[in-house]
């Protein structure tokens, strides 16, 4: 899978290149760059050709919309990654509370307060009162 994204990430690299050298070529514009700037076009089409190549291999890919509201809030979307995480660690230290507060109370069920015998002599002692 991440071979995928590496693949991915050097045709974005390489098409971001050529629109940079397109865009030096279009602003100091001659009349004999033309040959250049038409090269850069058709490189700037095959690179668009790769890269919707690239999408299709990726399209099983989902991610949650919080993570483009980050990326347009200017935060790193590494970030959305650490919080759910942390949200997470949070939920299961309060699960893990509740398992432990429900295993003491079901063993303080299990246990007597009285031992056995005590119990047994309590008992005769109140048959006899009556």
């Amino acid at each position: 899978m991440a071979e995928k994204f590496d693949n991915l990430e050097e045709h974005l690299e390489k098409f971001i290149e050529n629109i940079r050298q397109m865009g030096i070529i279009v602003s100091d514009f001659q009349p004999s760059s033309q040959a250049g700037l038409n090269q850069k076009l058709n490189f700037m089409i095959s690179g668009l050709q790769d890269i919707e190549k690239c999408r299709q291999q990726l399209h099983e890919i989902n991610v949650p919309l919080e993570v483009f509201e980050y990326i347009d809030q200017g935060r790193n979307p590494q970030l959305y990654t650490k919080e759910c995480l942390e949200r997470a660690l949070a939920r299961n230290e309060q699960v893990k509370g509740k398992i432990d507060t429900m295993t003491v109370r079901d063993n303080a069920r299990n246990t007597t307060i009285f031992p056995t015998k005590d119990l047994t002599r309590i008992n005769r002692d109140i048959k006899t009162l009556h």
